[in-house]
């Protein structure tokens, strides 16, 4: 295996076979949950049947999107379908707007597109320029409280009140029109308590630093469930991949009017933030960054992410990006894309193959892991400056906007308008990049066509 070893540069980064490999398995073990997550998610928008699809769909554009990283790249980073991103397809896009998920596919393929050729060009570095960091921050943030109140009503522990009858679309809540409560209606259903446990499960195992934290509180809740007669066994434990219902399914010709659009940015803004961040965070982890400040071979990096969002949309998922819990993998001496290229061929050989233990995971299961990983994404807090009005009010108006309005888009415009606003007011109106005021005038004339007002 010597010409792996020197294709990789084993000892220019001082790591060897044994490691590479148990780093890789550690990376797999500790994203593994997506493989059910994913399916259990974008389900709610594409009905139960397209599991099977949906479980391929995951397996295939992370497993191929990760070896893509691991041999063109060469970086230890594993990629999947992202959380987040795919509550926003279901409950933002499809839900809440009413777009049909074929539409969704579309807007994901060509934002994905969009991403492909900032990669390849510079105005990329113009685009990361001109959004601030505490944007970036909130963003993310903001994405995985979404996360964690999704996770609390698909768990049963928080529900909603409807205090107006008339009120429209169950799925977008309004503020006027809905109360959300403790939901003791649920302390005498044993799915209740078995959410709560697992909850309580994923916490502890990752207070213990156990790999596949997550992925352990799924199946274990999954099997109490089943053994009290709550969930239906699996009809077999595996069956051959299929992407019957989602392979080519892209509706491009609806995404013909005004809010698509605004579709079409969201997605592309969150999946390229967050891969960078992701990105620069793990470059750090691993010793990459250079004197400069500079990622090596980003433009590499980045190009792959962009290439997996377009690659998944086709096969019918929505968008693929870099895992912060590569980070796993990281932690445990993996410095070369051969840690990839495992994580890579674990997602074929293993997540292509499951679809019938996908198919009877209840959702009660899978709610826990969308609540903690919840919190896992509020960390990039800590680097926000609170000090700051003008960075830290803009930043909170992005945080509660995202899950209060369940959507990022809206999320994204009230943060770049209040930005703006705020530093106009301040006097500090340099401070704002150029670029990110034509970005807020956008969103101002997105907001008024949604209000009716053009």
């Amino acid at each position: 295996m010597s010409w792996v070893e020197e294709y990789f540069e084993f000892s220019r980064y001082r790591t060897n076979m044994k490691t590479e490999i148990l780093a890789g398995l550690t990376t797999f073990m500790t994203m593994a949950y997506i493989i059910f997550v994913n399916p259990s998610i974008l389900s709610v928008a594409m009905g139960k049947e397209a599991i099977p699809s949906l479980v391929t769909a995951t397996a295939l554009s992370a497993g191929i999107a990760t070896l893509i990283m691991g041999l063109y790249a060469k970086k230890p980073f594993a990629l999947a379908p992202g959380m987040g991103l795919n509550a926003y397809f279901t409950y933002g896009v499809c839900l809440g707007m009413g777009y049909p998920w074929q539409v969704a596919l579309a807007a994901v393929f060509v934002e994905g597109l969009i991403f492909i050729a900032l990669s390849l060009t510079k105005v990329r570095s113009a685009v990361v320029n001109a959004i601030p960091l505490s944007q970036k921050y909130a963003l993310g943030a903001g994405i995985g409280l979404f996360l964690t109140l999704i996770g609390l009503r698909e768990a049963g522990i928080v529900t909603v009140s409807v205090t107006n009858p008339n009120a429209s679309v169950p799925g977008l809540l309004n503020p006027v029109d809905w109360i959300p409560t403790l939901n003791t209606a649920f302390f005498k259903l044993p799915v209740f308590w078995l959410a709560v446990f697992g909850v309580f499960l994923a916490s502890a195992l990752m207070v213990r630093r156990v790999p596949g934290a997550l992925l352990i509180s799924i199946l274990t809740v999954t099997g109490i469930s089943i053994a009290l007669g709550l969930t239906p066994p699996p009809k077999s434990i595996f069956s051959l991949p299929t992407l019957d219902y989602t392979f080519m399914k892209l509706d491009l010709r609806g995404l013909l009017n005004v809010g698509a659009i605004g579709v079409v940015f969201a997605f592309f803004m969150v999946d390229f933030f967050d891969t960078l961040g992701t990105v620069a965070g793990l470059s750090a982890k691993a010793g990459f960054i250079n004197e400069k400040g500079e990622i090596p071979d980003s433009e590499k990096i980045l190009l792959t992410d962009a290439v997996g969002t377009t690659l998944g949309a086709i096969l019918g998922t929505s968008t693929v990006t870099t895992y912060i819990e590569s980070a796993a993998g990281i932690e445990e001496g993996g410095r070369t894309g051969f840690v990839a290229v495992v994580v890579g061929l674990l997602f074929l050989a293993i997540g292509l193959f499951v679809s019938p233990i996908a198919e009877i995971i209840p959702s009660f299961a899978t709610a826990p892991a969308l609540i903690v990983v919840g919190f896992l994404m509020l960390n990039v807090l800590s680097n926000l400056d609170f000090s700051d009005y003008t960075e830290a009010l803009p930043a909170f108006f992005v945080l509660a906007t995202i899950p209060f309005t369940y959507s990022i888009a809206d999320g994204i415009g009230v943060g770049f308008i209040s930005y703006c606003v705020l530093k106009l007011v301040a006097g500090r109106a340099k401070e704002v990049h150029p670029l990110l005021w034509i970005l807020a005038g956008v969103f101002v004339v997105y907001f008024l066509y949604l209000g009716g007002l053009i």
